[in-house]
């Protein structure tokens, strides 16, 4: 067993070797809560999710964490009198958790918000002037890039054929490509968007969110930083030369997902082609739209049509054919003693989440099923339905799945099961670190609530209890 990433700052494909071997431990960029979600913010999270589930069968244990940016130049341009920032960064998290949600993305195990962690990133802000990287001016402080040679070593670029930095004034800048780390309070910015700091009440700049709150949540290093292929510059330069010019190792490898386009053109609001998430769930089937997202190289430029979705829901309607179509047939087989997943399968994923590849094994096995059940060979089909369980269950897009059933529109049903997701993923971490006493209060707890869990080799299930 060998997992291979695609690692964006070396350009090449890496063997994957986590620094603890039972806890994977992955960052990954979230929103910036201004606006709800499109349709690439879906496809950048599910992303990642597809990669955390994959690990987390390899290697037993992902520690996964996603952030909220939720102060921002955009998050207060967009409150409004009657809807202030704080207000407005509330509501869209919540649009994009129910979003999330809908498609079934995994729960992140902490999903820390920027206003949060203000103290982690003065202190980190600090460090930097103290070690010559930064420097205050005019109630500002900025990321001297010049006094560190690194700067441009993830994108590779040399300092001198970048762009301005256009994230703060150039008001007390020594150099154009300066990033601002702290920003200084300006007049007609609300009020409680200030904290006090020992450079001048203000606020934090985007890049020193995420280097604060990766090294509060895991460490001084870590294992993946991931997000869009479009945050490399330059959120993901910066977050690595104000992270290491302080000391830390940071990330040890550097995961993207590629970009989202409508009809070959890049998704954009004045070209009237962004996809609003909430439009798209609400004309198509949460599990096509998940399907239709993932069934693409994470890597790759995603075009998204009609056809894609059409496209997708047919794929899953041969799956669900093949799988109703052996219930049918064959009933309550006796259980078959299957190793793990089919090794094509298996070889597909650990080649960099190659899913395009592990969904041709999925749809030659439902082949493989339906002759068999035509010939009446049972054994071979049972082991078939079996293994397209797996396989899909890992993807989590098994049309079998009770969270895929019903009524899709429920929202109720969706929030219960988000919660019980991220009680499941609290009590399988806690399995994984032997706290067998916290895992049997997160198995009583979800039982009395009338809950039944069922684990098996593709991850643990729920269902409500009848009796």
């Amino acid at each position: 067993m060998t997992v291979r990433l695609y690692d964006t700052q070396v350009q090449a494909l890496r063997d994957f070797a986590p620094q603890d071997p039972a806890n994977v431990t992955m960052y990954v960029c979230g929103p910036t809560v201004q606006s709800g979600p499109g349709i690439h913010h879906l496809r950048a999270a599910l992303a990642f999710d597809l990669l955390r589930r994959w690990l987390g069968r390899r290697f037993g244990r992902v520690t996964f964490v996603r952030n909220v940016t939720d102060i921002d130049d955009k998050v207060l341009q967009n409150a409004t009198d009657d809807e202030p920032w704080w207000a407005l960064a509330y509501r869209m998290e919540r649009e994009f958790g129910q979003a999330y949600s809908a498609i079934g993305i995994l729960a992140p195990t902490y999903e820390p918000r920027a206003t949060g962690s203000i103290p982690q990133m003065q202190e980190l802000i600090e460090t930097l002037i103290a070690r010559g990287h930064a420097y205050a001016a005019a109630g500002d402080v900025y990321f001297d890039v010049r006094s560190w040679p690194s700067y441009g070593a993830l994108t590779h670029q040399s300092i001198d054929a970048m762009e301005p930095a256009a994230d703060a004034d150039a008001r007390g800048k020594r150099d154009p490509r300066d990033f601002a780390l702290w920003k200084g309070a300006k007049q007609g910015e609300p009020a409680d968007a200030v904290w006090h700091s020992p450079w001048g009440p203000g606020r934090p700049g985007w890049h020193i969110e995420c280097s604060a709150m990766s090294r509060r949540y895991l460490g001084a290093s870590f294992d993946i930083h991931g997000g869009g292929i479009d945050l490399r510059f330059p959120h993901h330069e910066n977050e690595l030369a104000q992270s290491t010019a302080a000391g830390d190792a940071f990330a040890r490898y550097w995961v993207h997902n590629g970009l989202v386009t409508v009809g070959d053109q890049k998704m954009s609001k004045s070209l009237g082609n962004h996809l609003l998430a909430a439009d798209v769930l609400a004309e198509r089937d949460p599990l096509v739209v998940r399907y239709a997202l993932g069934a693409a190289h994470y890597r790759s430029t995603l075009d998204l049509t009609s056809a894609s979705f059409d496209d997708a829901e047919a794929a899953l309607d041969r799956i669900r054919t093949f799988q109703q179509r052996a219930t049918r047939v064959l009933g309550t087989p006796t259980p078959l003693v299957i190793a793990d997943l089919p090794e094509a399968f298996a070889a597909a994923m650990d080649d960099d989440l190659g899913v395009p590849q592990a969904l041709a094994v999925v749809h030659e096995t439902v082949r493989a099923g339906n002759a068999a059940l035509d010939a009446g060979d049972r054994n071979a089909a049972a082991r078939a339905l079996v293994e397209v369980g797996r396989m899909t269950g890992v993807l989590g897009m098994n049309p079998a799945d009770p969270r895929w059933r019903g009524d899709t529109d429920d929202a109720q049903g969706r929030a219960l099961d988000s919660l019980l997701q991220a009680m499941i993923t609290q009590r399988a971490e806690a399995r994984a670190n032997k706290d067998w006493a916290s895992a049997d209060r997160l198995r009583d707890a979800i039982a009395a609530a009338g809950v039944v869990l069922e684990d098996g080799p593709d991850g643990t299930h729920w269902s409500l209890n009848d009796g």
